[in-house]
């Protein structure tokens, strides 16, 4: 295999795909988190570009397979469920997005970061508000500030994480939702990274053999979380987001 891949060494190939299928397992199991754990993983031994190249195509693989997992009637209904959110999130997505060149990254991070850590540690600690219905205005409120973050940082799951637990939503359908949403975003990166050049004739092979271990390890993860009811898999939720959290804390003072 290392024919393919003359300027990566036989033992950072095979790190690089471990950390893919670590990646994969965690997103079996909650739903979320790979793209962070790619690239924090990745980014310490690999370029910053070819580490953010390796991760686009198991992104929208695998966000694809989650939001269909249980058909396009499944899918679509949780998106109808949710459109609210999805239509002022990608608004607000779009329009933040013009002033990357304004707002530092660092800052961005830190005002996710904080208010995430400390919502997740609050919930597990038993902290548990919940909103049973809440009406269209919190959701395009919470929609907005999901887009306006994942515009200026492309980091939008952990408050969109925060409010579908909030809201008290079932296993199944909160797997949907984050797949719907993420699919969505990683096509409009995948198609960003193909203008900017990081998706390019050295940097696709990687990214498409990546595909592989993360596929794995999301089946591995699947299986487990099949046997997680709803306190268990909101528990474990919950300890993931604190965890990506403390890490886009960490990388607001890097």
């Amino acid at each position: 295999m290392t024919e393919f891949f003359p300027d990566l060494p036989a033992a950072t190939l095979a790190l690089a795909l471990a950390i893919g299928l670590v990646a994969g397992f965690v997103k079996g199991v909650v739903g979320f988190a790979m793209p962070m754990i790619l690239i924090t993983g990745l980014s310490t031994f690999l370029p910053p570009d070819l580490a953010l190249a390796a991760l686009i195509l198991p992104t929208v693989v695998t966000n694809g397979q989650q939001a269909l997992r249980q058909g396009w009637a499944a899918a679509w209904a949780s998106t109808r469920r949710f459109w609210v959110f999805l239509a002022t999130g990608l608004v607000f997505l779009l329009v933040s997005a013009q002033f990357v060149a304004v707002m530092s990254q660092q800052a961005m991070f830190a005002l996710i970061g904080v208010p995430i850590t400390a919502f997740a540690l609050l919930q597990i600690a038993g902290w548990r508000p919940v909103m049973t219905r809440p009406s269209a205005w919190i959701e395009a409120a919470v929609g907005a500030l999901a887009g306006l973050m994942g515009g200026v940082s492309g980091v939008w799951g952990p408050p969109t994480l925060a409010y579908l637990i909030a809201t008290d939503t079932s296993k199944e359908d909160q797997i949907r939702v984050q797949g719907v949403i993420y699919f969505l975003g990683a096509v409009a990166l995948l198609g960003a990274h193909l203008r900017s050049g990081v998706l390019r004739a050295d940097t696709w092979a990687l990214s498409a053999l990546m595909i592989l271990p993360a596929l794995a390890g999301m089946g591995l993860g699947l299986r487990l979380q099949s046997r997680l009811d709803q306190a268990a898999f909101r528990k474990a939720t919950l300890i993931v987001l604190a965890l990506v959290g403390l890490n886009l804390v960490r990388r607001a003072l890097a």
